[in-house]
């Protein structure tokens, strides 16, 4: 099992971070470079408790389709996204919100596990945690920009 965290800080209020950081739409916009998009499930807007959503990208030269649900979720303060269908073992990657002094503490744990044994792991060791970290990274990128730019639209 492999393990990713992530931390950044954003200058906006709590609920404004987190709606952005479930929003499809949001996703879709930081992932463009993989060209994914939402193909089934909830499409656009934000994505809910109990809610799925199929993405299609691409990865490593692929066109590759990966199912999620979003199993648990606490407003404003944490959210978990899990494989239904796809190319991992496993997959689950939680999302932690703390607001402190006027800025949103977001907190990524993306825990998976890859098929094909010794491959499966050489592969992730060579290629797979780097591109999920940058992947992770631009998304964050971005949603840290749109909260931000919320936040001064919404000044007096």
């Amino acid at each position: 099992m492999t393990t990713i965290h992530l931390t950044t800080v954003i200058k906006a209020p709590i609920y404004i971070v987190f709606d952005h950081a479930r929003n499809i739409d949001t996703h879709q916009q930081s992932a463009s470079k993989t060209s994914e998009v939402a193909i089934a499930g909830t499409t656009h807007g934000l994505i809910n408790k109990g809610e799925t959503v199929t993405w299609r990208g691409k990865h490593f030269g692929f066109f590759l389709q990966h199912q999620s649900i979003i199993s648990q979720m606490e407003l404003y303060s944490y959210f978990v996204d899990e494989q239904l269908k796809g190319h991992f073992k496993s997959f689950k990657h939680q999302h932690f919100f703390e607001e402190i002094d006027g800025q949103t503490i977001m907190k990524d744990v993306m825990e998976y596990e890859t098929p094909f044994g010794i491959f499966g792991k050489l592969f992730d060791k060579m290629l797979l945690k780097d591109h999920l970290s940058q992947f992770l990274i631009e998304r964050n990128k971005i949603v840290k920009k749109l909260s931000e730019q919320d936040t001064k639209s919404k000044l007096p």
